[in-house]
């Protein structure tokens, strides 16, 4: 049982990131920071999505100083769904939670997501007040207009990244993804699997270094790509 203040056995997080060398050491170590007062076995993983900057180089220094702080690289940008992915197979404790890198969430807030874990085992969060420019937010409510027509999703703030799962959720679940679509894709098919999920608000800031790569014209392509092909291919028998 976990309740408000309460410790968990295991945590793993993770940030997939990509080019994020200006700010990935104040993620890692905030996470660590923040998690540490949580749990006793807690691990701190980096996906690096093929990143031309030092955001490998920083993060593997951290590895050397904090022997909970992991690194994985893909050799190539692959996408942020693929880093996701890559994220999920790789955590090894009971709780597994993800961020992005960017540090427009603040980790002092998964207690209020722990809390709610003995109810459901996957508890998504959602932005109260979602800063990001007007462009991204006429794009992100047609998105989800989109999904809840197609597939009848009803989350409140679908690609929020700040999600924790129990991490035997993931078994059988096979997620194909490589881009945006990848949180959507894997809430619908936890929902038509019956899995219980919970939601809790959370503070969401204004981004301070980098940009997003989130709305640009290919990420939306194969969004829709991968709208249809999973509408139109998914085998809800085995749950893909």
């Amino acid at each position: 049982m976990t309740a408000a203040g309460a410790r968990v056995p295991s945590l793993s997080v993770f940030f997939p990131a990509f080019n994020e060398e200006a700010i990935i050491e104040k993620t890692v170590t905030d996470a660590v920071s923040a998690c540490a007062p949580l749990t006793d076995d807690l691990e701190v993983l980096v996906v690096d999505d093929g990143s031309a900057d030092q955001t490998s180089a920083i993060v593997q220094r951290m590895t050397i100083a904090d022997p909970r702080v992991r690194l994985i690289r893909h050799e190539r940008n692959r996408g942020y769904g693929a880093a996701l992915r890559t994220g999920f197979a790789a955590a090894r404790k009971e709780l597994v939670f993800f961020s992005d890198a960017d540090g427009q969430f603040d980790l002092r807030e998964l207690p209020g997501l722990l809390a709610l874990v003995a109810q459901a085992p996957v508890v998504v969060g959602f932005r109260i007040k979602r800063n990001d420019p007007p462009h991204r937010l006429f794009i992100a409510k047609t998105y989800k207009l989109i999904v809840r027509l197609v597939f009848g999703l009803q989350v409140r703030d679908i690609d929020c990244a700040f999600k924790l799962f129990r991490r035997d959720v993931f078994e059988g679940i096979l997620l194909e993804s490589n881009g945006a679509f990848i949180s959507s894709e894997l809430l619908i098919k936890l929902k038509r699997r019956g899995v219980p999920i919970l939601e809790r608000g959370v503070n969401h800031y204004p981004r301070t270094t980098g940009y997003s790569k989130g709305a640009g014209v290919g990420v939306i392509l194969k969004t829709i790509k991968d709208i249809l092909r999973l509408r139109f291919g998914m085998s809800l028998a085995s749950g893909r």
